[in-house]
């Protein structure tokens, strides 16, 4: 869907329009230094246009609009925005950088900027304005938005979607437990006890470019396994892997069937539906059943609580993250980087932040502060999710190689297949090694 988003469009659009008015009430709680902001002359007759991922959220779109109609209203630069399919941002991506032609500005997922440094106008003097100003950047921010082993920034980071595990707190009472057990053990015999008791478990084992990959780097990280040594070459056929395919081996028959097949939705509706009674998703299932007369009975029944973090140092979760980028092609840098600025001010970042309800996190220490965290204790679980110690490709160097690995789903379908009883554990290790070598040797 697009929009051409000017003065006209932000006196029409209602509910957007209700969001931008609590700006400067929700901002003045962001606590902020008097950093100095670079010098961003706005190009003459500027226009930009934006690609983004789809909401899971409709407030998530509606403030967007509303802030980036702002940015119209103080500065002359009509903004189109985009939206589009998770599914089909890596794709529009590559070919906007392939071809040198298409949006200014892409909010991509992840390591995107990365995998296309050579496309991209470096935002160190935005990254680093915004960082002094809001009391820094997060640690999964960090190492998104940073070029590996530098201080040069590649994409700002807006937020990150945490996975941790969603619980209908009934099924488990049923099953005689209080609270989800916090080790990987005790998971797997909620799982069977659970299967007994006619309430399943459903964790995405699809090319879910959200769920599938967060539950396969829970299942490979929680058994101490990695995809990326630290110097960067592959390490996936491992021991660690191979406990990790074989504890999935166990925990898969106690889940509904159909896992192998599914996207970034199929758990919610499950869900919803009463066929599971525990997941891994983002805040956006609780808040879409609890806005649901249908399902609202259900959302009272829904708890969130990390995943076991095994062998972890701490509960592993990479995030889905929100990384903003600026292309070389662009005719307006200057605009084009004055708006992802202003986007991350908090008269615009936090009313966003709170309109997603805790589904994207803060990538910024002072948003910690943001009145959303205490609007439903159910979602606190959700704030501390760029404070994660893993990403995609941990504990490698993010790459353009890692990056196509996350895009390859690797590591999803190499569970998958001993999921669906296609592979043995040590068979799916190393075809994923295999499949591993041919992407990090190229690169």
């Amino acid at each position: 869907m697009a929009n051409i988003i000017t003065r006209r469009s932000l006196l029409a659009a209602s509910a957007a329009g209700m969001a931008a008015t609590a700006i400067g009430e929700a901002g003045a709680q962001i606590q902020r230094s008097n950093a100095t902001a670079p010098n961003l002359p706005i190009e003459s007759g500027a226009t930009l246009r934006m690609l983004r991922p789809v909401r899971f959220v409709q407030p998530d779109e509606d403030t967007w609009r509303a802030n980036c109609a702002r940015f119209t209203q103080q500065t002359g630069v009509q903004v189109r925005v985009d939206f589009v399919g998770w599914e089909d941002i890596s794709q529009q991506t590559a070919v906007t950088a392939n071809t040198g032609a298409g949006p200014d500005v892409i909010i991509g997922f992840n390591e995107a900027p990365h995998v296309y440094a050579d496309k991209l106008i470096e935002l160190t003097d935005i990254a680093e304005y915004i960082g002094n100003r809001y009391g820094g950047w997060l640690p999964l921010a960090q190492k998104y938005g940073k070029r590996h082993n530098s201080n040069n920034w590649l994409g700002v980071p807006f937020g990150s979607s945490g996975g941790p595990m969603v619980y209908r707190k009934s099924a488990l009472q049923e099953i005689g437990l209080q609270a989800p057990p916090e080790d990987l053990p005790g998971f797997l015999d909620m799982a069977r006890k659970l299967k007994s008791a006619n309430k399943p478990v459903g964790f995405a084992l699809g090319n879910a470019v959200g769920d599938g990959n967060a539950f396969a780097e829970w299942l490979l990280w929680s058994h101490n396994g990695a995809l990326v040594n630290e110097d960067g070459s592959v390490g996936i056929n491992s021991p660690q892997t191979v406990e990790a395919l074989t504890y999935l081996r166990e925990l898969y028959p106690n889940m509904i069937p159909g896992t192998t097949a599914w996207n970034d939705v199929s758990n919610n509706r499950a869900y919803a539906a009463g066929e599971i009674s525990v997941t891994q998703n983002g805040v956006s299932l609780y808040f879409s059943m609890k806005n649901d007369p249908a399902t609202r009975a259900a959302a009272d029944d829904t708890f969130h609580a990390l995943m076991p973090r095994g062998r972890a140092s701490s509960t592993p979760n990479a995030g889905l993250t929100l990384n903003g980028m600026v292309f070389r092609h662009s005719r307006f840098p200057n605009a084009a980087k004055a708006l992802l600025a202003f986007l991350l001010e908090s008269e615009q970042y936090d009313p966003w932040l709170q309109a997603n309800l805790g589904y994207w996190s803060q990538p910024l220490e002072a948003y910690s502060a943001s009145p959303v965290w205490a609007s439903d204790p159910k979602i606190a679980v959700f704030k501390d999710t760029m404070r994660s110690s893993f990403w995609k490709g941990y504990r490698g160097p993010i790459s353009e190689a890692s990056a196509t690995a996350t895009n390859e789903y690797i590591l999803v379908q190499m569970f998958a297949s001993v999921a669906s009883g296609q592979a043995t554990p040590e068979a799916a290790a190393r075809e994923a090694a295999r499949r591993s070598e041919r992407i990090f040797r190229r690169r």
